[in-house]
């Protein structure tokens, strides 16, 4: 299997997990996600100061700058074949 295919099996598994990841995992998870289909953030912040959600998705997203699509597709499915244990 490739690694395209291999990541999208972990992102269909990662909606079948055992049991639901606290909240920085699935930030990682989320931030992995985004690096491997869309490359660097390509969006502005949230204006909104008390949009928290949206703002934590963003800087966990800025975080993954710089990194290629293959090695956040490699970490995302690496994370989910550990959550899935």
């Amino acid at each position: 299997m490739d690694l395209q295919q291999q990541f999208e099996a972990a992102v269909a598994a990662s909606k079948t997990l055992p049991e639901k990841p606290n909240n920085e995992t699935l930030l990682q998870l989320y931030s992995l996600y985004k690096q491997g289909t869309e490359g660097d953030v390509n969006t502005p912040p949230p204006d909104n100061p008390f949009d928290i959600v949206n703002r934590a998705k963003h800087e966990a997203w800025s975080g993954q700058q710089g990194k290629t699509r293959e090695q956040a597709m490699e970490e995302y499915v690496k994370l989910v074949n550990q959550l899935k244990g």
